[in-house]
């Protein structure tokens, strides 16, 4: 009775991590670009010809996304997508692929590493540069999801001056700096590599101004309409968020707004992986716990603001945009 439970419990696992296959099969799809080299039947052998892969394994890849109903045979061995508005787009197209790498390369490998933390009462390390293309590439997906909610707003307080913190390679701003060209738009990041770059792709703008700068050194020049915090709480720790809230308060014109882009750490009714977000971050002794839902209303409070909205940007991942408006 004991090994017929035993088995139970095994096939009962087996099961519950069907849904991983979906996912695996997916990233290895969007990494290697099969998906596109199998939008026309396609024999196994010619793919692994033409972009130069273990042809073993690719059968092997072939196999899994038929019994999944990704892949379907056509004839004569040849093989084509099925099911194409389920797969990942090709990278380079604001993919929901990157969603899957940054899982699959960051995420999971790190997860996996609970036991010996947990263990050795230690953390990792998140090494900024060796992620910086799968994050960046993440950043410009949310940019697609969480901008129209910003130029609306900006439109709707017809903003002058905007202020970005953290811009990184200034997607918002570059963005916005061509809907809204009598607006000024500044951003401020630490990175001098990244500065430069974002230098780069805003240059024919006029309306666009990027400086290299730490927040905590920094003080704009005249008070702003609208401040944009975007994927940046993590980096703060907890102690120092509400100072934080006080210091942008203080550059914000009265009825101006603060926007601030950010997952939300889940609670019992929150979908698993806004839980799993919190897990990620708190496995590094540099990036800290996600805000709960009542802290960034507090924190917001606390500082003369006052909550205009928090809207979904990605509910699967518990990724909002917050929204708050300058008392006067």
């Amino acid at each position: 009775m004991i090994d017929v439970m035993k088995m139970v419990k095994a096939r009962t696992y087996m099961k519950r991590n069907e849904p991983f296959l979906y996912s695996w099969h997916a990233y290895v799809g969007y990494e290697l670009d099969l998906f596109k080299s199998f939008e026309r039947p396609m024999t196994q052998f010619d793919v692994a010809d033409a972009l130069d892969l273990d042809e073993q394994l690719l059968a092997q890849w072939v196999a899994i996304g038929v019994s999944i109903g990704y892949l379907k045979e056509v004839s004569r061995n040849r093989y084509q997508i099925k099911n194409r508005w389920k797969l990942p787009k090709s990278k380079g197209n604001n993919s929901s692929g990157v969603l899957l790498k940054e899982m699959m390369e960051l995420h999971l490998p790190t997860l996996l590493q609970y036991p010996e933390m947990m263990r050795n009462r230690s953390r990792l390390h998140f090494d900024e540069d060796e992620h910086a293309g799968t994050v960046a590439e993440t950043s410009r997906l949310l940019e697609v999801l969480a901008y129209p909610k910003m130029a609306k707003r900006l439109k709707e307080k017809n903003c002058r001056r905007v202020l970005d913190i953290g811009c990184g390679e200034g997607g918002y701003i570059k963005k916005m700096g061509l809907r809204f060209p009598s607006t000024q738009f500044t951003g401020i990041e630490i990175s001098e590599e990244v500065v430069e770059r974002a230098k780069q792709l805003t240059a024919a703008q006029d309306n666009v101004l990027i400086e290299q700068a730490d927040l905590w050194n920094y003080k704009p020049e005249a008070l702003q309409d609208m401040v944009m915090v975007n994927n940046v709480l993590h980096y703060i720790p907890l102690e120092k968020r509400q100072a934080l809230f006080n210091e942008l308060s203080s550059w914000i014109e009265e009825g101006g707004v603060l926007s601030i882009v950010t997952p939300i750490a889940g609670g019992p009714d929150s979908p698993p992986f806004a839980n799993v977000f919190n897990s990620f971050f708190s496995s590094f002794d540099n990036l800290y716990r996600l805000p709960k839902r009542e802290e960034l209303i507090e924190w917001g409070e606390e500082a003369g603001l006052e909550l205009l909205s928090l809207q979904t940007v990605i509910k699967e991942g518990g990724w909002y945009i917050v929204q708050y408006e300058k008392k006067s």
